[in-house]
């Protein structure tokens, strides 16, 4: 179902599945996008309870603000959006900046976090300086699915591009793959290895071999940035696969999903 939700005195769209078992999965967008890209993956995790897609403030159906909100203040109406949902615990199931935000939420209130999926981490010296992660995106742009851009080109549209490169710039600066290092709560990252917004796979086995035991890390082959999207068959499978503690047996995994890091 649809609805709208007072938050901090802003109309927040939501997007809710209606199903009531299970620890609740709320999926949270990248920049200058709202939550429709998310669908595709959410659609198919509704099977394992109640899943909450956001258009964040600022961001899709949700009410504009006078300024675009930063990271850690995305993660403070999160937290708040939970509130006004009587979530107490979630998984976060982050892509792009959804990852830095879910991170912030992490560390900020742990208690709040069941598990963590982070679904394309971008962020940090792999994506600086500006120009850098500029051409990253316009790469990443070519490979994904054209069934993305009707998507997506309104809600880019619609936040604008001076706002769209001040947050991108901010999400460059963002050490997403460094805060893996301490995460508090058992978390999977999940990778395209398409995604030029990314490091090569060598460089996240060796931050994996760093991270605390409960990190696994999965690769999704053919995929680029928006692994929802493009690949949601294969993203829900194997968060529901990690989920139920299982990604030892790789017969469960979907084609095209590897498993390179498991502690």
């Amino acid at each position: 179902m649809d609805e709208r939700l007072q938050v901090g005195g802003t109309s927040v769209y939501c997007r809710r599945s209606t199903a009531e078992d299970g620890i609740p999965l709320v999926h949270l967008h990248g920049f200058a996008i709202s939550g429709s890209y998310l669908m595709p993956t959410a659609r198919i995790l509704t099977t394992r309870g109640v899943n909450v897609v956001p258009d964040l403030p600022g961001y899709g159906r949700s009410e504009r603000r006078d300024r675009v909100l930063d990271i850690p203040e995305l993660a403070e109406a999160t937290i708040a959006i939970l509130d006004r949902l009587d979530i107490d615990k979630a998984v976060l199931v982050g892509n792009s900046m959804g990852c830095a935000i879910s991170l912030e939420i992490v560390h900020k209130a742990p208690e709040r976090v069941h598990r963590l999926v982070l679904v394309s981490p971008a962020g940090g010296a792999h994506n600086q300086p500006l120009g850098r992660a500029l051409g990253q995106l316009a790469r990443d742009g070519f490979r994904e699915s054209m069934r993305m851009f009707p998507v997506a080109l309104p809600d880019y549209v619609k936040f604008g591009p001076l706002n769209g490169l001040r947050l991108f710039h901010e999400l460059t600066r963002f050490p997403s793959l460094e805060r893996l290092l301490h995460t508090p709560v058992p978390t999977l990252a999940v990778l395209g290895v398409r995604d030029p917004l990314l490091p090569p796979p060598d460089r996240i086995r060796e931050v994996a071999r760093l991270a605390p035991e409960h990190l696994t890390v999965a690769l999704i082959d053919h995929a680029a940035h928006a692994v929802n999207f493009s690949h949601p068959v294969e993203l829900a499978g194997v968060i529901g696969v990690w989920l139920d503690d299982a990604v030892d047996d790789s017969s469960l995994l979907p084609d095209g999903v590897r498993v390179v890091a498991a502690r």
